[in-house]
């Protein structure tokens, strides 16, 4: 069984699901959200729930987040890929809060460096936003590249990592 709730951020309105034991999902509910939403619906396999574990507590930690008083994760997580997504998710995991890589940086660290479009790839279909930072990866230049949120919400995530979560968001989060 799979539990949901969607909450309000700062970047859009956020769906969380839940194993019952650990947080599966962490979608934007305007994007992917809608569309898994719908295929557990169709599966019979979904219950509306604010109290199922970790729901709350990933709720409180995306408070503290969004507030600037969480640079680290703490809640339960069930990653759910192939074993090189897993390795790269959990690259992402340490790439530590405000700062940013690069995808060759990343495909170096799991041990594959001719695999920037398979770490591409991998970071797009991270299904934890933000709290497994995919959002921390940029290319090789400097520049912002693909965000499955969305170039603004990406910028506004580095933006309120780098200002350490004190400053109102200048840009539009969700355009």
């Amino acid at each position: 069984m799979n539990y949901t709730t969607t909450i309000a951020s700062p970047v859009g309105s956020l769906m969380l699901v839940s194993d019952g034991s650990a947080l599966t999902a962490l979608l934007f509910a305007d994007e992917h959200g809608a569309r898994l939403e719908d295929a557990l619906r169709a599966s019979g396999n979904i219950v509306a729930s604010d109290e199922a574990v970790p729901l709350p507590e990933a709720r409180r930690e995306l408070a503290e987040y969004f507030a600037g008083r969480r640079r680290v994760f703490a809640i339960p997580l069930a990653l759910r890929g192939t074993p090189f997504q897993k390795r790269v998710w959990e690259a992402l995991r340490r790439i530590p809060y405000g700062a940013t890589t690069s995808y060759r940086e990343i495909a170096r660290a799991v041990g594959s460096p001719a695999a920037m479009r398979a770490v591409g790839a991998a970071n797009g279909s991270n299904r934890l936003a933000i709290v497994v930072p995919c959002h921390r990866v940029i290319g090789a230049d400097g520049t912002l590249t693909g965000y499955g949120g969305g170039l603004a919400r990406k910028h506004a995530l580095l933006d309120l990592e780098a200002a350490g979560g004190r400053a109102a968001r200048t840009r539009s989060a969700t355009g």
